[in-house]
């Protein structure tokens, strides 16, 4: 008899078994599920997507699981993604309620997943035992839009710290000085070290460009009666100048040369400063001077003040008379090498036929600015860089480097990254970020130039900021920050690529008219940028414009043809892929 019971216990268990999950089964055509996105989304190299959904009421029994598998199958190959298990334990009210169901699920992404499908497959199971759903096909294919990235290059320059333009040198002759009362240039002042060496200046005929002669008178009453005496000293100077241009067949320079006169009257500074140098008086008796003359009035009545002061006579023998002067200070131009001159010893160094030394290290660094060549350039760069440990000279040959390997010489890259490195050991400035922002972003490591053209925006010029901004939007997008990549790529300079970055960016980020809008600025400015009509072309789908899919699809086939079986696949045409319009584009 217990043996009976045992038996009809275990019978009516598995009768109830074999009822419950075919019951399970057949709910589970009710549970509604979705994919979003749908088709599937290709950002930052990885496939993400949720599967939501509800459970019908009753679905879940007491005692069993329902579990959700999730594949993706692409040609003859699958993925088999992380399953989803719901127990009946964790949904205590399933018998009344519908379960809302959701599970994320990803997957790295290759080419080869571009075609295929999302299958899901419930298994419905008690124990040991379990019933499986047929396969339901949810969602299908990669968009891969993202992937139309194209990567931004930009080679920074740093400044060759060489002034090309005209810089004037001060030079100063020393006083000349004049009698009591008197402005007569006397032979003896003419034959001193002053006029020697004013006579020697104007004799190599220095480019000059302005002459300011002040001239000065000292204190004492008799002298100041005659308020042009500091002028006509200033032109005693000028007229002696003058004669000797003349003697020295000036001609035409001496047009170019502005005398400036600077007659000085009733003016205590001087008398101040060779005050403050004389050591025949006590600083008590100078302060017995500097009282006067901040005590105010007059300047003839301090005159007179100071003439009671017991140290006068010594301060009017020994002061006084270097105040009966003129101050000759010239600006003449700097001698510099022509450019050149400058290009042809450049080219000379580089090639072994002159001495390093022929140029300066500034003058080397820009003789690679006057030349068109990338070969010389190079030649230039790699000879300052033996001229010491100097920063700028590494960046810049890496930046010479990187520039041959923008133009197609892809082998430079390796090459163009230890200058950097070498460039960044010296000194981090935002030319080498930029640089090897542009190096990393060519290895594929957007994270990486990401980092380093965040770090060159620091303190960069508007050349730099503009030229970087495009590395760093490309590196954005790769990063799925559309957002970030829409402003950094608005901020880059103007070329079809950054505008065409700009364009994918937007439209990733669901601005579709301003993404139009920018690839069209982008083929404007390269009519033979094929991927930028294409960009068009998904812009104008995503609007509903079916007549200008055709359009931009035409243009971009016609450029290159290999993107005809890139759009025969493209799932961001499904909606127009049966228009006899569309297939005759891609004919």
């Amino acid at each position: 008899m217990r043996k009976l019971f045992y038996a009809f216990v275990i019978i009516g268990a598995l009768t109830f078994t074999g009822c419950t999950l075919p019951q399970m089964i057949k709910a589970a055509k009710e549970q509604k599920l979705e994919v979003n996105p749908n088709p599937l989304e290709v950002h930052k190299d990885t496939v993400v997507f949720d599967i939501n959904g509800n459970l019908p009421v009753k679905m879940l029994k007491k005692g069993t699981v329902y579990t959700l598998n999730t594949f993706y199958k692409y040609g003859e190959n699958e993925l088999a993604l992380d399953p989803a298990a719901f127990r009946s334990e964790d949904y205590p009210n399933s018998a009344t309620e519908q379960i809302k169901v959701s599970k994320k699920q990803m997957f790295p992404y290759q080419d080869a997943y571009k075609v295929g499908t999302v299958e899901i497959q419930g298994v419905a199971s008690k124990g040991t035992k379990s019933k499986t759903t047929p396969r339901l096909t949810v969602a299908t294919g990669v968009i891969t839009t993202s992937k139309l990235v194209q990567n931004s290059y930009y080679a920074a320059f740093a400044d060759h710290g060489y002034n090309n333009q005209e810089e004037l040198t001060p030079v100063v002759i020393p006083n000349f000085i004049f009698e009591r009362g008197r402005s007569v240039l006397r032979t003896s002042e003419i034959k001193a070290d002053q006029g020697k060496q004013l006579d020697a200046f104007i004799a190599s005929k220095n480019v000059t460009r302005t002459v300011t002669i002040t001239g000065t008178h000292s204190p004492e009453g008799a002298e100041r009666i005659n308020s042009k005496l500091s002028e006509e000293r200033a032109k005693a100077i000028e007229k002696f100048y003058r004669a000797q241009m003349k003697k020295y067949d000036y001609k035409g320079q001496a047009d170019e040369i502005k005398f400036i006169l600077k007659p000085v009257v009733d003016d205590w500074t001087e008398f101040k400063n060779a005050l403050a140098a004389y050591d025949k008086i006590s600083s008590d008796e100078k302060s017995e001077y500097l009282n006067i003359i901040n005590g105010g009035g007059s300047f003839e009545a301090q005159e007179k003040a100071m003439k009671k002061l017991k140290t006068y006579n010594k301060v009017f023998r020994d002061v006084y008379p270097g105040l009966r002067a003129a101050k000759t200070e010239i600006l003449k131009v700097k001698e510099k090498k022509t450019d050149a001159e400058i290009s042809v010893l450049a080219k000379q160094i580089a090639s072994g036929q002159a001495s390093a030394d022929a140029l300066t290290f500034e003058e080397l660094m820009y003789a690679a600015t006057l030349t068109p060549s990338l070969e010389e350039k190079v030649s230039y760069y790699e000879a300052a860089t033996k001229k010491g440990s100097n920063w700028n000279a590494h960046n810049n040959l890496g930046a010479a480097y990187l520039q041959q390997a923008i133009q197609g010489n892809t082998s430079l890259v390796d090459k163009a990254a230890a200058q950097l490195e070498i460039a960044a050991k010296l000194k981090e400035t935002p030319e080498v970020h930029a640089n090897l922002a542009t190096i990393a972003l060519w290895k594929g490591n957007p994270y990486k130039a990401y980092s380093h053209a965040t770090k060159a925006l620091r303190g960069a010029s508007n050349e730099v900021t503009r030229g970087v901004n495009g590395v760093k939007g490309a590196s954005e997008i790769y990063m799925a920050n559309y957002g970030a990549a829409v402003s950094s790529t608005s901020s880059a300079v103007d070329t079809d690529v950054n505008l065409f970055n700009k364009g994918l960016a937007q439209l990733l980020n669901k601005d579709f008219s301003n993404a139009a809008s920018s690839f069209a600025e982008a083929t404007r400015k390269n009519n033979n940028l094929a991927i930028g009509y294409y960009g068009a072309a998904v812009a104008a789908a995503r609007q509903g414009n079916g007549d200008a899919v055709v359009s931009n699809l035409t243009s971009a086939v016609r450029i290159d043809s290999s993107l005809k079986e890139k759009a025969l696949t493209d799932l961001e045409f499904t909606k127009f892929a049966t228009t006899e319009s569309f297939r005759n584009a891609l004919k």
